[in-house]
Order: structure tokens, then sequence, then C-alpha cells
């Protein structure tokens, strides 16, 4: 007898394992079940704070809010309450309708100190206007929005973002701009330093009240001759608020080889009025720790001022009269050292230090050291001053804060979002392309080894961008202690609100491919644990591998090493992971169902990573992403199923994030960039000439599309700008690519076609052979499909996806049977049960249905452990102590959590107890 394969053996017995494998590993878990949720009413949101507990500081919040489809027409005003009946002013505006024209997400922001109750609800209403309506005033060169508590007068040209703050008739900050120092090492040995400052182009009022208030700067660098560097900067105002919200990205268009960005910040000025020694230093350390000084102490002199002058200094109000203190201070005042520069520096993740100095002549001091910083700064006097701060701030490193000029009549404060302290910013190739010259050697050569997509000049960072999160606080006076701890913690953990898991679901969004956590049987519990677990894991690798840093924080790693006990951040395929199959939808759909705001934050700062740095948004790759690699740009594989919308969706509908708007919206035309860049060109090349020969596009309009990742991608894209603006031109690319595919030999099953990019319609291509690929349905695929086919009635298109969902992993014989041939190379499906469970839903197969659950259960590669579990590793095995799993990847993880979500909620009532 011929002996089986590994994979032949893992399907003959797949079918006979499957009831007992079921039976034994699902009802490990017998978790308490949770408390039922509270009944929907319609037409109403239920709303909860994302942290459970009412915000303590709540400067100004917005969110998105879906609506079930045909229940609230174009227009429509909302009105908010808290439970228990009371009016809270909100602002309202549309985000997307459904196809007959009713809202399907809304976005709604509160002023300042609104809402603080711990449930609200948003209904159709009158809104209640705020108590303290924003007003935004324009003229020719500038615009002044004025709060209610502040007043900002904004540029329109120039250097200079924010002229001025004022709270109460002072000023309290002035000449906010955009500061840069390059670093050129054009000239062999020799290093230059020079500045740089954020010139702008365009301003943008995108709103103006009542509540909130939004303007956008575009524009460059300027300086040393050149302009570079482009920039995009949102400044967010909320009434009732003395605090201004700042939003800053970068695009990379220098040289990687030249251009060392040796520091990047935000600056501004603060007029100090007062005495030296009331002149207040604030830095956040870890948690609610406090770093607070006086520019001139009173405290532990050898002269004692008095009890009140030191614990007034030390509180940051007025001190008493100098002709109150104990003799001999007040006439010795000028020889107690006053410091006029500080900075906090956070090297890495794991510590920062403070320092100090009396002028910059004179040594540095070393003030104050610790681990974590909480990125907020603080400089001014019981007359007003301005806490700032950067978000993420130590997972950013490296980052830095400066106070300059203390001693003066205004100090001058520095958010670096890169440190100056830190070496110049990096972004050349970390290898020499090691000879692969020509296709040949980089598809059978390196792809091979290190699963590296290499080609010259394609690992260049042109066009990659990074976007911080920047917050200040106009006081009146010094902040007590504890409320720079409050602000702290808000700039670290900004107040969220979200409809709860079981109305969002209730709108049917997002395609209807995922449901609330059910714990309410043994095997449902099994299945709710393992997707805990794996969430759980990858956070607690994110800490003990530390993924953080700049162009880092945000993404997770692909594949691990068990030999070296670490992840293979140095393998050329096998290092940071950019999406790959699906790892945001994977954290996305988890945060839907459960609510978490771990889960949150950690897609977040997914989203807005993988969003800007894994994408060239200009220049020659523009706008397409980059495959998995050792620097985040680093693959020459360009492609759409990175930059795709699709990934993005989810965060925008649920915060109505204008930056993330713009990513999806760069996705229009990205199919264009095919024509320049044809997804397979090494792949042919290798197998006929093995040179980097390349004929020139014959038809510009015309570009060879895969229906999976390459479709699935622009549909994204084309579907969101519809829904968003009701464009006509998108809907009609959509209907003319979903009838084309439909219209092929084989529907999916025919792989690819030409397309005209104009109208979005496929060529109709001649072969009836059968192709697929294991990818195409991994990359938002099916997620596009469920919406599209909710949206627009083209059946023809439906059955096309069917067929495909349901003959993927059918068995042979049926596929032998319907397409004329077994499918070849159809492997993941372990992870395309879900496909099968789509198709089961939709065809009302129940037999379908469970053969879902028993392609979940088999995995691609033989045996699994039946409970996901980590070993503990120590010194001297690894450096530091870590969890180590080595049965997961991240392709693994993405797939069989998005498998194990959907079938739940498409299959869930044929799960096998």
């Amino acid at each position: 007898m011929t002996p089986l394969t590994r994979r032949e053996f893992v399907a003959k017995t797949a079918l006979a394992a499957a009831a007992t494998h079921l039976a034994t590993t699902l009802r490990a878990s017998e978790a308490p079940k949770p408390a039922p949720a509270a009944p929907l009413t319609p037409g109403i949101a239920p709303l909860r704070w994302l942290d459970s507990a009412a915000p303590s500081v709540q400067p100004g919040t917005t969110w998105g809010v879906p609506w079930p489809r045909g229940t609230q027409a174009a227009g429509t005003a909302f009105a908010l309450k808290t439970a228990a009946g009371d009016a809270v002013p909100v602002q309202s505006w549309p985000l997307a309708t459904w196809p007959d024209g009713s809202l399907k997400w809304t976005a709604h922001a509160i002023p300042a100190g609104a809402a603080v109750a711990e449930a609200l609800q948003l209904a159709a209403g009158a809104p209640t206007a705020p108590g303290q309506a924003l007003t935004v005033t324009e003229s020719a060169d500038a615009i002044e929005i004025d709060t209610g508590v502040i007043r900002a007068r904004l540029a329109r040209s120039g250097d200079v973002l924010i002229r001025s703050l004022t709270r109460d008739g002072r000023e309290i900050a002035r000449d906010g701009r955009l500061v840069c120092l390059r670093e050129d090492r054009s000239d062999a040995g020799a290093i230059r330093t020079e500045n740089f400052t954020g010139t702008i182009e365009r301003v943008t009022v995108e709103q103006t009240g009542p509540v909130r208030a939004v303007v956008k700067f575009e524009g460059k660098h300027a300086g040393a001759g050149r302009a570079w560097l482009p920039f995009v900067v949102r400044l967010y105002f909320y009434a009732g608020g003395d605090a201004v919200r700042l939003m800053h990205t970068i695009v990379f268009d220098g040289d990687a080889r030249k251009d060392f960005i040796r520091g990047l910040g935000v600056r501004f000025h603060v007029p100090l009025r007062g005495a030296l020694h009331d002149r207040h230093v604030r830095f956040a350390g870890q948690d609610a720790g406090l770093f607070g000084e006086a520019v001139r102490t009173l405290t532990g002199l050898r002269r004692d001022p008095g009890a009140a002058a030191r614990a007034a200094q030390y509180a940051g109000e007025a001190t008493p009269a100098p002709a109150t203190w104990g003799r001999g201070v007040a006439d010795r005042l000028d020889y107690i050292p006053a410091f006029a520069d500080w900075t906090l520096f956070q090297s890495n993740a794991d510590g920062f230090v403070i320092h100090k100095r009396t002028r910059g002549d004179c040594t540095w001091l070393n003030a104050a050291q610790g681990q974590r910083a909480g990125g907020l700064g603080y400089v001014g006097t019981p007359e007003g001053g301005v806490a700032f701060g950067l978000r993420n701030f130590w997972q950013s490193h490296p980052a830095q804060l400066d106070i300059r000029g203390a001693t003066g009549d205004a100090a001058e404060a520095t958010v670096w979002m890169w440190a100056p302290g830190a070496a110049a910013m990096d972004l050349r190739p970390y290898h020499d392309g090691m000879g692969q010259d020509t296709y040949a050697k980089q598809y059978n050569g390196g792809l091979e080894i290190t699963y590296e997509d290499y080609e010259p000049g394609f690992d260049s960072p042109e066009g990659v961008a990074r976007t911080s999160e920047l917050m200040l606080w106009a006081a009146a006076a010094t902040p007590s202690r504890d409320r720079l701890a409050e602000l702290a913690a808000v700039l670290r953990t900004p107040p969220v609100l979200m409809a709860t898991p079981d109305y969002l679901h209730s709108c049917a969004v997002f395609g209807g491919m995922w449901s609330p956590v059910d714990r309410s049987t043994p095997a449902r519990a099994g299945l709710e644990d393992k997707l805990a677990w794996f969430f759980d894991f990858y956070l607690g690798q994110q800490e003990q591998r530390r993924w953080y840093g700049y162009w880092n924080y945000g993404d997770v790693m692909h594949t691990y090493d068990a030999d070296r006990h670490e992840w293979r951040y140095d393998v050329g395929g096998f290092a940071w992971d950019n999406s790959e199959l699906s790892t945001d939808i994977w954290l996305w759909l988890y945060f839907l169902r459960t609510g978490r705001a771990d889960v949150f934050r950690f897609a977040e700062a997914m989203t807005r990573h993988t969003g800007e740095v894994d994408v060239h948004h200009i220049g020659r790759f523009a706008p397409l992403g980059s495959r998995h690699n050792v620097l985040h740009w680093g693959c020459s594989a360009k492609q759409l199923r990175i930059s795709t919308a699709v990934n993005r969706r989810y965060y925008y509908y649920l915060t109505g994030d204008e930056r993330v708007g713009d990513l999806m919206r760069e996705q229009l035309e990205a199919a264009r960039a095919l024509v320049r860049i044809p997804p397979g060109r090494k792949l042919f090349a290798a197998a006929e000439r093995g040179d980097l020969a390349r004929e020139a596009p014959k038809d510009p309009n015309l570009a060879g599309l895969g229906f999976g990742t390459d479709w699935g991608s622009i549909a994204g894209a084309w579907l969101t700008e519809w829904e968003r603006t009701g464009d006509p031109r998108m809907r009609e690319r959509l209907l003319n690519s979903m009838r084309s595919i439909a219209g092929q030999p084989r529907g999916f099953f025919s792989a690819s076609a030409p397309m005209h990019l104009d109208t979005g319609k496929f060529d109709r291509i001649t072969s009836d052979k059968v192709a697929i690929s294991h990818l195409s349905a991994v990359f938002g695929l099916p997620e596009v499909c469920a919406e599209l086919i909710q949206l627009l009635d083209v059946p023809e298109f439906k059955k096309a996806w069917l067929d495909y969902c349901e003959l993927y992993s059918a068995p042979k014989e049926v596929q032998q049977q319907r397409l004329g041939a077994p499918l070849r190379g159809n492997n993941l499906r372990q992870g395309h049960s879900r496909l099968t469970a789509y198709a089961a839903r939709q065809l009302g197969d129940r037999a379908l249905a469970a053969r879902a659950w028993v392609e979940l259960q088999t995995p691609e590669w033989g045996p699994r452990p039946d409970k996901p579990a980590a070993k503990r590793l120590k010194g001297p095995v690894v450096l530091r102590p870590v969890d180590e799993a080595v049965h997961v990847s991240t392709n693994d993880t993405a797939q069989t959590g998005l498998a194990i979500m959907q079938c739940l909620a498409l299959a869930g009532d044929a799960l096998p107890e």
C-alpha cells in the first residue's frame, strides 16, 4: 500500500476525529456566563465610555454610531441624553448612507466637560445647544476660534500655524510652529545640522461648530534652500474646552542615504509673568508620577522662607509676598540658581531622564530618572501656562519634551516626536541586495531562502508617513498636581464613547460577518477562550518583545524562531507583519464583538501604523503598500492588499477620524499603480527571461487585476467612497466589476482579467481554465463581498461568490463534478472555513454549515494543541523573561481568529456539542 502523504492523512482522519475533537476540547472551558445585555429600544443607540467609568477629565469627544437600514432619513437631527434623561449638547454629521439614502453611520461630538454620566442614549431629536457655543471667524489672513474658554488665532500662510492662544484676555501661548532638524551627510565624513520650519501651503476649515471645529493645514518644511518633508496637521477645538488636539502627519520625501532627521517637533512660546520662584515646571512620569519644581527653588535652602512660601511653591501657587518670608532669604534671591532649560528624554521603552541647566554655556544636572514617562509637560505661573504632551510617548520613542528660556520673558516649549537627544533617524536599507540583480535571482534565490522579495530601489522609504497625536491645554494658572496627573491620564488614554456590541450588531454593519460574545454553551465558551487567548498573547508579546518605536509601534511580528526563542525580526519576509492575512480585520472584529478597551487601543495603534508607515503616499510606488519585511517599506512587492481601505473602515466609522478618511480616499485610483508595477512581474520574468526588462504598458487605462487581493482592495475603496459621498461613479464601477467577474468563464475561479480602470469593467477572458490563489480570500475579500451582496442586488455576482465559497474546500469529487477538475493549491482551508459558513448561511444549507466546523477544526499542516498555551522562558535561555508559544504565527492567528468569529456568526447553530 502506498503511504499517505501528510495532507492526505489529515484529510482522511479529519471527519472521523471531528466529533471527538469538538466534544473533548471545546467543553474544556466552563467560564461563567456574562450577565444578559439590556434589551435594545428601536431608534435609540445606547452608548458607554470605553473604559467603563466616566472620565474625570473630558476634553471633548467624537465618535461614530451606526443605524439599521431605513430607520434614519438623511438630514435627521440627533439628541443625546444621559440614562437619567438629562440633555447633553451634541453636534452631528453623516459618515455613510445605505443605498436607500437613509443614514448608515453618523458622527457626533460633545463639548468639553459634558456627558460625564456612565451611560448615554442617542436618538433622533432636536439637539441641545452647548452652554458656551464654539465660534469660528474667518478673515483673509487668519482664522479665529473661540471655545468660550480659550481663543485661538490661526494663520493662513507663513511658518506659524498658531499665532496665539489666549484665555481671559491673557496670552497663554504664541508662535506655534513645526520644526525639523536635518542631519546632512552628503559629504563624506562631514555632518551638518540644518533647521527647517513648517511652511503653510493650504488651509481648510473642515468644521465650524457649534460644538467642534477642525482646521487642516498642509505644507512642507522649509529651510537651507529647499522645501521638503510634507506635513498635514489638523487642529481640533471643542466648545467649553481649554484644550487643542493636534494631529501631526509627516510624509518622507527625502533621500534615505543623505537626509537624516535629527529632530521633529512642534514648538511654541509661553509668556511668563512673575518672579522666577513663581515659575513652575512639571513633567509626568509613570502612572500618576509627577516631577514638579520651580525655576528658582525656595526649598532646601540654608535660610528658610517659611512654611507658607515653601508649601505654595510646591503646590504651584503664588507665594506670599517676600516681605513675609523668613529673614535672610528675600534679599539673597539672586544667589539662588535659576534653571532656564529643562529636558525630559525618553530614549527607549524602558527609561527616561530629566535634565536641567541654568544657561546654555553651563552643564546639565541629572534631575530625575524613570522608566516610562507619561508624555506631559507644563511650564507656567499662577497667571497662566501651557500643559503640552505627546500621546504614546514612550511607545513611540525616541521622544523628548524641552523647555528653554524659562528665566526670560517667554519660555520656548517643544514636543519632539523624534528626539534630538537620540541618534538621527536612519531610513537606509538594511542590506545591499547581495547580488540579486535579476528577477530570477530575486524570485528563485532570496525569496526562497529568507522569504524576502527584494528588488533594487524598491526598499525606499519614499512616501511613507507617520501620524502623531498631541495635546495642548491653556491653563489659567498652574494646575494642581492631581489635575496634571489627570491630564496625563487623558493624554495616554483619551476618553472614547462607543455603542454597545449588541447595538452595533443589530445594525447589520460590516456585512453581518460577526456576532457578540456568546458563552452560552461549553463549546461556545471554549472558542471564546481561544479567541481571548490569541489576543492576550499578542498583547503580552508586544510588551515582552518591546514592539515599540516611532516607525514600529502598532505593528506585530510575522513568524517566530523557536531556536532563538525570538520572533524573526531580522529574516527577510518573516519580520514585521504589515497587515498580512488580515491582522487588522481580526483585531477589529474581535473588538466589535467584545467591546474591550485594550483591544480597541491595540487595533487603533495598528490602524495608525499600517495605514501610514506601511503605505507609500507619494512618489513612485504611491499609493500602494509594502509586503511584510524587516523594514516596513523594504519589500519590492508593492500591493493593494496592504494599502487597502478595507482595513481602515472600522476605525473610521467608529471614530469619524478625518486622517483615516484621507487615507481611504487615497486608494480610489490605486489600481492605476498596477500598470506601472504589475504584481506578477517577477513570476513571469523568472520563468521566461530572468532579467529586469519590462515592456511599457500599451494602455494606461487597462491593468491586470486579480479577483482576490487586487479587486477586493479596490472595491473596498469604491464601496467606502460611495457610502460616504453617494458618488454614482463609484457605484457604477462596483456594478461593472461585479457583473464582469460573474461573466467570466469560471467566475471567481478565473482568478484575474484586464480591468478598464475608468469604468471598473473587466474584459472577459477566453480561457475556461480553473485558476485560484490561496491568498485571494484572506485580505478582506470575504468582508467586501458580504457587504456588496448586502447592498447591491447583482444575482449573478452573488452566485459566483457563493460558488467560490462552497467549492474552495469542497471534497475533491464535488470539485471534479462542478468544476471539471479538483482544485490545486487551495491551502489555508482552516481559514477558508468561514467562506463555507457564509455559503451555508446564504443557501440555508445545514450540511454545509456542519462542514464549515469540520474544516475549522482541521488544522492545515497537522495537529495543533487542543488549547493554546505558552511557556515561560527565563535567563540564560533568553535576555528577559518572555512567554513562548512555538505553534503560534500571526498568519495562523489572524485567519483562525477570523474563522472562529465568522463561523460563530454565520453557522453558530450548527456548532456540535
